[in-house]
């Protein structure tokens, strides 16, 4: 039995690469995940960097879709 809060140090000490972290976040947002790939995403992957990543992909796609509703509206097409 570990000590309480090991758990969690180890979870944070897990040295997953910036692409590994990207592309799990990127599947979670299209919601499309093979159980194998999940498991071993879970394995190794560190909490903090996914949270990170995570917030960083919602804004950037909050931005993305006010960009092209702006673009949208500003063009006319919109107007119909």
């Amino acid at each position: 039995m570990s000590a309480p809060g090991q758990d969690l140090k180890d979870a944070v000490g897990r040295k997953a690469s910036l692409g590994q972290t990207i592309s799990a976040v990127a599947w979670s947002f299209f919601g499309v995940r093979r159980g194998r790939d999940h498991e071993r995403d879970m394995a190794r992957l560190n909490p903090v960097h996914v949270v990170i990543a995570g917030v960083l992909g919602a804004a950037l796609l909050v931005l993305m879709l006010v960009l092209l509703v702006r673009w949208v509206v500003g063009s006319g097409v919109a107007a119909g």
